[in-house]
């Protein structure tokens, strides 16, 4: 099956060995992988913050950059979200309205991909520990994403997956939000931090590395006993001992 990689700017920037582990699972899971250098942004950051002109510049790009007939898969619920969801503002009743439509058709996010469509949830993967999972905003609310993340954790070998208080709630990143209510934001990032630690959490786990910055600036900081990890990096964990 060929797929062609959605690498979002977070990943690209911060986080490139989550590409690289995206990667590493699609190609086990059976997957031709393909990834267009030429790609850049989803146009999120500006539609966000209300620059809709320049958000559909970048989604035409966007757009010109992937095929209509492929699958795209993205290890970010956020961007995916976007596309899916955010690109109808943009471009519904447009020139462009029957490729958007294509191309939201095949676009996933990662772990609804692996579990929906090629019917996958073990990979070998082996990580000793407790974790809890954190789902994203976008994940839940725009993907509709829940099941498919924990089905995959509950197959990593040595890893206990335990429920938090308040786990469906925001982390508080929230692209601007962030910077424009920092001490909102970071209250949010604290409680959900405190929330993990309260069941003595070694590990928070997320489909969306924006949310991982979030929380890992707060544990840094604080110099805190957790890790985050991106669900990619953690279904390539301990590929080593098979």
């Amino acid at each position: 099956m060929k797929v062609e990689l959605f690498i979002p700017c977070f990943i690209d920037q911060i986080y490139p060995e989550t590409a690289f582990s995206t990667i590493k699972l699609l190609q086990k899971a059976g997957c031709d992988v393909v990834y267009n250098p030429k790609q850049t942004c989803c146009g999120q950051p500006a539609y966000n913050a209300g620059f809709w002109d320049e958000a559909k510049q970048i989604g035409l790009k966007f757009l010109d950059d992937f095929a209509e007939d492929c699958f795209i898969v993205s290890p970010s619920a956020s961007c995916t979200g976007m596309i899916k969801n955010g690109y109808d503002d943009l471009f519904t009743n447009s020139t462009v309205h029957n490729r958007c439509r294509n191309i939201q058709s095949n676009i996933y996010e990662l772990s609804d991909f692996l579990v929906n469509v090629l019917k996958k949830d073990y990979f070998g993967a082996e990580l000793v520990g407790t974790a809890v999972y954190h789902d994203s905003c976008s994940a839940l609310r725009e993907c509709k994403i829940k099941d498919e993340p924990r089905q995959l954790l509950t197959q990593v070998g040595g890893l206990e997956v335990i429920p938090m208080r308040d786990q469906q709630t925001c982390c508080g990143f929230g692209g601007t939000f962030a910077v424009k209510f920092e001490g909102i934001s970071a209250a949010m990032a604290e409680q959900k931090i405190q929330n993990a630690m309260a069941v003595k959490a070694d590990y928070i786990i997320s489909t969306d590395s924006s949310c991982l910055l979030q929380l890992q600036g707060y544990i840094d900081k604080h110099q805190l006993p957790i890790k985050t990890k991106h669900i990619a990096d953690v279904l390539t964990s301990g590929w080593a001992n098979i």
